[in-house]
């Protein structure tokens, strides 16, 4: 071998020695680059969590700190009265109360088989050209804002709702024994009833379209081996597309009554806004939140504005109470699925 191929060799192998020296020092620092990376992630992400939970702690002592003279004032009677008088400084949420759950329940009533009706045929029922268009226009009607729906509610709603519905309603259930006393009474178009079903217009599209996006995760295995097997469509929906989906359903249920409680203007232009509490859904009435869009603004005294703060503080807690029932219902079915 010459010196010179002895020199090649040389350099070839002092080449190799360095390059595999090199190779952990640059893994090291690949992955010491790659945990302040993760690290820094974890970080932010959790930082974004904790300010959501910041957030609703600051929501919550803001509102207990200002109800708390109302609190002291009236205790927990104020839950359980009637009146509310801002000239004596007196005051009782149960008008208001009354009249959020009852219009929640009324919506929640209404909108979800005509929600299950609709999701029903969008995925099980309706021909590829429509199923697009109708299930855009849904979706859009999620995005009109509160007030037109108020305002339509009040300005078309309304007048056919006094001259047709309510006097059928009158005539028929009017008359029925027990539950007559809820359709009787003046027939203005406005009241209990039409912001319940106005709020249930509103919640629809949520419903609905959380309801078609759940029906849509099932595998197509599973109907089209129901359809060989000479299963409806019907049998279909209630064996296959139901249990497999009832969480889902749930879930989106809760989501349109979260929706029609905390709903403000739509509800404010068509409830009436009476102080009053009556048996008849015709009779107009109040809820929580269009009290506070009617008075906030208004309150005078100390004593108006730190009962207005209650019934905020109350509202958020029904809310809380209704997600929470509904999340343990949740656990519960996926517990039921587990053990099966």
């Amino acid at each position: 071998m010459s010196s010179t191929q002895a020199q090649a060799a040389v350099q070839v192998q002092a080449n190799s020695l360095s390059s595999s020296n090199a190779a952990p020092v640059n893994m090291h620092k690949v992955m010491r680059r790659q945990q302040w990376q993760d690290f820094l992630f974890h970080k932010l992400t959790f930082s974004f969590a904790l300010l959501v939970l910041l957030v609703l702690l600051g929501i919550i002592i803001s509102l207990f700190i200002n109800a708390w003279p109302a609190m002291q004032e009236f205790g927990f009677a104020f839950v359980t009265t009637i009146e509310w008088d801002p000239v004596n400084d007196k005051y009782g949420g149960l008008i208001a109360i009354v009249g959020t759950l009852a219009t929640s329940f009324i919506a929640l009533l209404i909108a979800f088989p005509i929600s299950f009706g609709i999701a029903l045929f969008l995925t099980e029922i309706c021909p590829p050209w429509l199923k697009r268009p109708l299930g855009t226009a849904i979706e859009l009607l999620a995005g009109v804002p509160s007030i037109i729906y108020g305002m339509w509610g009040l300005f078309v709603f309304a007048p056919i709702f006094s001259e047709y519905v309510q006097p059928a309603l009158s005539a028929t259930l009017g008359k029925l024994p027990v539950i007559g006393m809820l359709f009787s009474g003046p027939m203005i178009g406005i009241g209990i009833l039409s912001a319940g079903m106005i709020l249930a217009v509103m919640v629809i599209p949520f419903i609905s379209s959380v309801m078609r996006d759940v029906f849509e995760v099932v595998p197509p295995v599973l109907k089209e081996s129901a359809y060989g097997l000479g299963c409806t469509k019907w049998e279909v929906v209630r064996k296959i597309v139901l249990p497999y989906t009832k969480i889902g359903v749930v879930g989106g249920v809760m989501l349109g009554l979260g929706r029609a409680l905390g709903e403000t203007m739509a509800i404010t232009f068509v409830i009436g806004n009476a102080h009053k509490l009556s048996w008849s859904l015709f009779a107009p009435g109040n809820s929580i939140a269009s009290t506070l869009a009617n008075e906030f603004a208004e309150a005078e005294t100390v004593l108006h504005t730190s009962s207005l703060f209650l019934l905020g503080l109350i509202l958020f807690v029904i809310t809380f109470i209704v997600l929470s029932a509904a999340k343990l219902m949740l656990l519960g079915l996926s517990k039921k699925e587990g053990a099966k």
